[in-house]
């Protein structure tokens, strides 16, 4: 077996989301990376639909732009038409959505790995994990070659024991056109749990074929909502991208495409209810679950059969192609099924399918089995990132890597961990759903599941990341300095707004009774400040009391959050505990007392029980520090 004669610091395996993030994040902290792909043409590869963004979803890509991640970047030079989901309504829940030109994201995202310092590609396919008393050493593959490091980042997405679907028809592969990965038999030889879950992806139609005169239009939001602090830097790669506001700054400009809408019908529902017996989903033959909040056009027939119609999104995928994604009908049945039901549907008559859609069984490995640094218990120095931990979504993947790259390198160069916590960001509030409460379905970000989630808006993203990443060398430059501006703006802001008087009223008073927006202020007053950082000052001041309130609440719950938890405390030893909840401790292992409260199963009761023996192990502790030799 041939052995490279370098020994990495950090091994990524798989060029997803999540591999992408994982390898530059290492990078950047000065980490020598490896990374695996099965196929260097599909680096950062859109999978199913080329889009970025969406509720919850959004937030986290900013919070990635601000813990100087790439995939913001990438959206805003590539995107094709952008939106601001939720405008109407409360800033926490406004979220940015980006139609992406699908080949331009992936190229480009591919230039940006590979002239990244410290970091090499190469193209294979891992065989087997190499551990050493419980320690990874590396990895081979298929070719024989042997590549050592000293951790190992897998984010192999749906390639893990992949299985396509269309119709009672199947064949192995993660991803249409490409192959599988076996890895999962090395996962479980090495004790790991490893589980089956189910996706899908919608038929593509040529644009050709489409009446687009008798769908509705949707245009996107202008000004454009960009994804990235540091959005106008795309200005030194293409100067026609961006021409100048009024304020003087750069606005971007790039030509938006419009999608389409259109709906399905009683017709459309009466075929694929008559032909169900043809899906694999109702056959048994699918035996993985599939994500509850992004049902197939099956399960919208079966659930919801009072619906008369559902709507059906006809996104293009990209500039210099006519293929349309038709979001909202996700399937599996047979091709003349699909081209059946299909033409049932206004302005797609005389549709014809470029790719059909078909549904994919993978396996994944329950989080559970995870510390919040992405690390596996069993196996020092190997961690999970993105699809194998049981999510869903270009976002969560990505958010993963960034962890469990930032850790990975970390933990090499043996500096303390970097966790992100409830309070502070998404990605914290994914992380600890994921290794506290595990999922029994794919896992799919939203705003209901962040509690403090007034104080984690996509506007402030990098007012609340980027000197945390700032402080570990995740993020330098231009774009600290720009936050370090915009903390000193904020402060003046506050003082200038509360001694400033506008239609009887003090500014801050103004802006808490006022529905209508900073705009309506006059000339001399906006002048005070950059324009970008009204909005940001006026939800500052109109839910100050809200924002005070959660912001109490943190601080009360820091105090559990502070209480750390050894890993190797032995639960079964804890008087009068529950048998359940001993169980329940030693599997998650809990970080923190504020982690273990969160389990699911554990009571007030239990997490006094343990509060109690922690105080009465500190004392004791502390006795016998004191007491004479």
């Amino acid at each position: 077996m041939f052995q490279f004669p370098k020994r990495y610091d950090v091994i990524v395996i798989g060029a997803g989301h999540a591999g992408v993030e994982a390898a530059m994040a290492a990078a950047r902290l000065g980490a020598e990376v490896a990374i695996l792909t099965q196929n260097l043409d599909t680096i950062g590869q859109m999978s199913c639909n080329p889009a970025i963004g969406g509720l919850a979803k959004g937030h986290m890509v900013r919070e990635i732009d601000a813990l100087g991640g790439v995939m913001g970047l990438n959206t805003d030079a590539t995107g094709i038409q952008f939106r601001m989901l939720n405008a109407s309504k409360g800033p926490s829940v406004r979220a940015p959505r980006a139609q992406c030109d699908k080949k331009a994201y992936q190229f480009r995202m591919k230039r940006e790995l590979e002239a990244m310092p410290g970091i090499e590609i190469h193209q294979g396919n891992v065989a087997d994990l190499l551990v050493e008393h419980d320690q990874i050493i590396g990895v081979s593959t298929s070719l024989g070659m042997k590549i050592l490091g000293k951790s190992v980042i897998l984010s192999a997405g749906t390639f893990m024991g992949g299985l396509m679907h269309v119709g009672l028809r199947n064949e192995k592969g993660g991803r249409m056109g490409d192959a599988t990965s076996n890895v999962s038999e090395a996962l479980k030889c090495l004790g790991f749990d490893v589980e089956r879950f189910k996706t899908g992806t919608p038929c593509r139609l040529n644009g050709r074929s489409i009446d687009f005169s008798r769908c509705e239009r949707q245009d996107g939001d202008v000004p454009v909502p960009k994804f990235s602090f540091m959005a106008d830097t795309l200005l030194r790669e293409k100067d026609d991208l961006f021409t100048l506001n009024p304020w003087g700054d750069p606005m971007f400009h790039v030509e938006q495409l419009p999608c389409w809408i259109t709906y399905t019908n009683p017709t459309t529902h009466s075929i694929i209810a008559s032909n169900l017996h043809q899906s694999p989903m109702y056959c048994g033959v699918i035996e993985g679950v599939g994500p509850r909040y992004c049902p197939s056009i099956e399960d919208k027939v079966v659930r919801f059969a009072e619906k008369e119609r559902h709507q059906i999104f006809l996104e293009p995928e990209g500039r210099h192609t006519l293929e349309y994604y038709v979001n909202g009908v996700s399937t599996s049945l047979p091709y003349e099924v699909q081209l059946d039901f299909l033409r049932s549907i206004v302005g797609l008559e005389k549709c014809e399918i470029l790719r059909p859609g078909y549904a994919v069984e993978y396996d994944y490995c329950p989080p559970t089995q995870l510390f919040p640094t992405m690390e596996t218990k069993k196996i020092e120095g190997l961690y999970f990132a993105g699809q194998i931990n049981g999510t869903s979504g270009y976002e969560e993947a990505a958010g993963q890597g960034l962890i469990a790259g930032t850790n990975a390198a970390l933990k090499v160069q043996g500096k303390p961990e970097f966790i992100l916590g409830r309070d502070e960001a998404y990605l914290g509030v994914m992380v600890d759903d994921l290794v506290t409460r595990g999922c029994t379905e794919p896992y799919r970000m939203f705003t209901s599941r962040a509690e403090y989630r007034l104080l984690l808006r996509q506007d402030n993203a990098d007012i609340r990341l980027t000197p945390k990443a700032a402080a570990i060398g995740l993020a330098s430059g231009e774009r600290v300095r720009r936050v370090e501006e915009k903390w000193v703006g904020l402060a003046k802001a506050e003082t200038f707004i509360r001694q400033t008087t506008y239609e009887g009223a003090k500014l801050d008073q103004w802006f808490r009774r006022n529905e209508n927006t900073w705009d309506r202020l006059p000339a001399d007053i906006l002048q005070e400040f950059q324009i970008d950082l009204w909005p940001l000052i006026e939800t500052n001041f109109k839910y100050e009391g809200h924002l005070g309130r959660q912001q109490t609440q943190i601080d009360r719950m820091s105090r559990q959050e502070g209480k750390r938890l050894a890993p190797d405390l032995d639960y079964t030893a804890i008087k009068g505990l529950k048998k359940e909840a001993q169980l329940r401790f030693s599997e998650i292992r809990p970080t923190t007392l504020g982690q273990a409260g969160r389990i699911p199963g554990i009571t007030p009761a239990d997490l006094a029980m343990l509060l109690v023996w922690l105080e009465k192990l500190q004392r004791e502790q502390s006795t016998s520090e004191l007491s004479p030799l």
